[in-house]
C-alpha cells in the first residue's frame, strides 16, 4: 500500500472498497452549504475520509449559542467567519485535501455558479429559502443533493435528484414539500434541538456522500429516513422512483432590507425607528433591547401594524428570523418601511 493510503487503510480494507474507491474519493468535489449543526459533523467525516476537494459555503459568524452542537468551533472563534474557521480547522485535521471557503450568502444570483463546480451537494442549511434554492439549482444542474434536517429530537435524511438508469431523476425536496411557510415552522432557537442529533444526522449525510462517490451500498434515493433521538427508532418512508415536479428556472431571491448595528444605534438616538422583537417569550424575558414583541409564529396576525408610515426595525438573535419576518411583511405591504437588524442581537451586543 502506498504511503498516501496509509491514513485510509481501515476503510480501504472494507469488503468491496479497495484503493480504487479511495481514488474516487480523492478525485471528488463536495460542496457543504451551511457550516452549522449539520455541516460541522458532515464536513469532519467527509474530510477525514479523504475527499479531495471540499467547499464550505456560509456567510454567518460563530456565536456562543452555536457551540453546543457546532463542534468545529471554540469560544475563541466567536464573531469569526464560520467558513474560514471550518476550512482552517479541517485543513489541520487532513493536510492532504483541498478546502475552499465560500464566505457568501447563497442567492439566486450565485447558486448555479457555485454548485456547478462540485459533484455532489450537502444541504446543511437552517432556512427554507436557501433549502429550496439549493434544491432547484441541483435539479437544473443535474446534481445529487444530500438533505438533512433536525428539530428538537427528530431528524431526517434523504438524497435528492439522483439520475436513474433510464435517464429520469429521483424525487427532490419539492416532491415532498412543494412549499413551506417558514414563519409557521419554529427553528432550533425557538423549539430547541438536542446536540447529539446534529451529529447523528450530519454523519448520516456524510455517509451518503461517501456511498455515492464510491458507488457502495444503497442510497437514500426516493425515500426519507426519519429518526427519533429519544427512542432511537428510525423508519424509512418511500416516496417514489421518479420526480413528478417540473423545475424550469431559479426563483429570484428577494432582497431583504437590512440595517447595520451602527445605523440602528444612531437612529434610536434620533427616535427614528420603532423596534419589533420576533423572538420567543423565553428569549424576550432573558434579554431584549425594547420595542414591541411579536413572536415570528404570530406575525401573520399582526401584519396590518406594518402598513403605517413609520420606519420599523425587526430583530431576533442572529438576523435570520427577522429577515423571514421582513420578507413576509413585504409580500403583503411592498411599500412598508421595515428593516431586519443585520446579525441580530448577537451583533448588537
Amino acid at each position: 500500500m502506498s504511503e498516501d493510503f496509509v491514513r485510509y487503510s481501515c476503510q480501504i480494507a472494507l469488503p468491496g472498497f479497495s484503493e480504487s474507491a479511495q481514488l474516487l474519493l480523492q478525485q471528488a468535489k463536495v460542496l457543504i452549504v451551511g457550516a452549522g449543526g449539520l455541516g460541522c459533523p458532515s464536513a469532519q467525516y467527509i474530510a477525514a475520509a479523504g475527499v479531495g476537494t471540499i467547499g464550505i459555503a456560509d456567510f454567518d459568524t460563530v456565536s456562543i449559542s452555536n457551540l453546543h452542537r457546532q463542534v468545529l468551533y471554540t469560544p475563541q472563534d466567536a464573531g469569526l467567519s464560520k467558513a474560514l474557521v471550518a476550512c482552517k480547522r479541517l485543513q489541520k485535521q487532513n493536510p492532504g485535501i483541498n478546502l475552499i471557503p465560500h464566505q457568501v450568502k447563497i442567492t439566486s444570483d450565485n447558486v448555479l455558479d457555485i454548485l456547478q463546480q462540485y459533484d455532489i451537494i450537502v444541504d446543511g442549511t437552517d432556512n427554507f429559502e436557501t433549502r429550496y434554492l439549493l434544491n432547484d439549482a441541483a435539479v437544473l444542474l443535474g446534481k445529487p443533493l444530500v438533505y438533512g434536517a433536525i428539530y428538537q429530537f427528530e431528524g431526517q435524511v434523504a438524497v435528492w435528484n439522483m439520475r436513474n438508469a433510464d435517464g429520469t431523476f429521483s424525487p427532490n425536496y419539492r416532491d415532498l414539500f412543494p412549499e413551506v411557510d417558514a414563519t409557521q415552522v419554529p427553528n432550533c432557537t425557538e423549539g430547541g434541538v438536542i446536540p447529539t442529533l446534529a451529529g447523528i444526522i450530519g454523519c448520516m449525510q456524510a455517509n451518503e456522500v461517501i456511498k455515492y462517490i464510491t458507488k457502495t451500498g444503497e442510497l437514500l434515493s426516493g425515500k426519507v429516513l426519519m429518526l427519533d433521538a429519544q427512542t432511537l427508532q428510525s423508519r424509512i418512508i418511500k416516496i417514489s422512483l421518479i420526480s413528478k415536479v417540473s423545475i424550469k428556472q431559479i426563483k429570484l431571491t428577494e432582497a431583504i432590507p437590512l440595517i447595520s448595528v451602527a445605523d440602528l444605534k444612531k437612529g434610536l438616538k434620533e427616535n427614528r425607528f420603532e423596534l419589533i422583537d420576533v423572538r420567543t417569550d423565553r428569549e424576550r424575558d432573558e434579554y431584549n433591547i425594547g420595542g414591541m414583541h411579536i413572536p415570528l409564529i404570530e406575525l401573520e396576525d399582526h401584519l396590518d401594524y406594518f402598513k403605517g408610515s413609520g420606519e420599523k426595525v425587526i430583530y431576533c438573535a442572529t438576523g435570520k428570523r427577522s429577515a423571514d419576518a421582513v420578507k413576509v411583511i413585504k409580500q403583503k405591504y411592498p411599500d412598508a418601511k421595515v428593516f431586519s437588524l443585520a446579525g441580530g442581537l448577537d451583533a448588537f451586543i
